[in-house]
C-alpha cells in the first residue's frame, strides 16, 4: 500500500473514530437503533433548557422512581442522541427515568459561534442543566467523548454525581494509539461519516454550520489535556469502565482508568471496535443496570 494510501485511510479512521467517535455504524444497525428510538419516542418528553447561553435540547424516557436518581447520556463527539444511543436508550429507560441530551453545537442545540467546543464547558453545562431539571443527584453515562465529560463532571461537580459509566473514554492523550493523534493534525469534514452528516443536517437549527460544527468538534479533540491522575483518583463516585478489545482507547488505558479510580468496575467487550461499543445491546444493557442498582455499600 503506497504511503499516500496509507495517510488517506488514517485520516478517514481518525475522523470516523475520535472526532464523530464513530457511531457510524452499518445501515442495518442504524435501522435498528432508529427503529428502537421511534419505540422510545412514544412516551418522551422533550424540551430546551437556558442554559450557560444555550437553549439545550433534552429529552426525558421513562418514569421518575423516587428512590432511584435518573440516568443521563453523555454522546460522543459528532453524535447526536440517536446516533450513540439509538440502540440501548429504549432498553436502559425500561426501568428508569433516562435523561439525554445534545451538547452545544451538536444535534438540535444550536452553537455560540464564538464558544470553542470543551470538555470542561461541557461538563459544566451538564451539571447547569441538572439544575434546571432540578435534579440534585443523577448517574451518568458517557460514550467516548461523552464519558470523558462525565469524568469531568464528576471533578468539577462531584455533588451531582451518584454514579458513572464510562465508555471507550480518554483520561490521557497515550490512552489512544499514537497514529490517531497523527492522523487527527489533518482530519476535514470530508471524512466525516456521511451518515452522521446526514443526521446533523436533518436537525441542526443551523445546517449551514455543519463545516463550523466539524471544525470545533476536531479542534476540541486536538486540544485534548491530560487529566492528572490525582483528579480521578478523586473521584469518589462508584465506576464502571468499559472498552472495547479492539478500540480506539486502549484496553491498557481502560485498566489504568480503573486502577486510579476509588470504586470501580471493569468490563473489557470482546470482539469490539469503537463502533460496535454502543452496539452490544444484550451486554451492555444488564451489565449497567446491575451496576447502577447495586448497593453501593457493597
Amino acid at each position: 500500500m503506497s504511503k499516500g494510501v496509507i495517510t488517506q485511510v488514517l485520516q478517514f479512521t481518525a475522523a470516523a473514530v475520535i472526532l464523530t467517535l464513530c457511531t457510524a455504524t452499518p445501515a442495518a444497525a442504524q435501522n435498528q437503533g432508529k427503529s428502537a428510538m421511534n419505540q422510545s419516542r412514544q412516551s418522551v418528553q422533550t424540551g430546551y433548557a437556558p442554559v450557560n447561553g444555550l437553549k439545550i435540547y433534552f429529552e426525558i424516557h421513562g418514569v421518575a422512581n423516587p428512590g432511584q436518581p435518573p440516568l443521563v447520556l453523555l454522546h460522543g463527539g459528532g453524535d447526536t442522541i440517536g446516533t450513540s444511543f439509538g440502540h440501548l436508550l429504549p432498553k436502559l429507560s425500561r426501568n428508569r427515568q433516562v435523561i439525554a441530551f445534545e451538547q452545544q453545537g451538536y444535534g438540535h442545540t444550536a452553537d455560540i459561534v464564538e464558544r470553542p467546543f470543551s470538555f470542561e464547558q461541557s461538563a459544566d453545562d451538564t451539571a447547569a442543566l441538572l439544575n434546571y431539571l432540578r435534579i440534585e443527584k443523577a448517574d451518568l453515562f458517557g460514550f467516548s467523548n461523552g464519558g470523558t465529560i462525565a469524568l469531568q463532571v464528576a471533578i468539577r461537580h462531584p455533588n451531582v454525581v451518584r454514579k458513572l459509566v464510562v465508555t471507550s473514554a480518554l483520561l490521557t492523550r497515550d490512552g489512544a494509539y499514537p497514529w490517531l493523534w497523527d492522523a487527527m493534525a489533518n482530519a476535514t469534514l470530508e471524512n466525516m461519516p456521511k451518515e452522521l452528516q446526514e443526521e446533523y443536517l436533518k436537525v441542526a437549527p443551523h445546517p449551514e454550520n455543519l463545516r463550523l460544527f466539524h471544525d470545533k468538534a476536531a479542534q476540541r479533540v486536538r486540544d485534548f489535556k491530560d487529566i492528572p491522575a490525582e483528579a480521578t483518583r478523586g473521584i469518589a463516585a462508584p465506576t464502571l469502565v468499559i472498552v472495547g478489545d479492539a478500540d480506539v482507547v486502549r484496553p491498557e488505558h481502560a485498566v489504568d482508568t480503573f486502577r486510579l479510580l476509588q470504586q470501580a468496575q471493569l468490563a473489557v467487550l470482546p470482539g469490539t471496535d469503537h463502533m460496535k461499543v454502543p452496539t452490544r445491546v444484550d451486554w451492555l444493557v444488564p451489565m449497567i443496570d446491575g451496576f447502577l442498582d447495586e448497593d453501593a455499600a457493597k
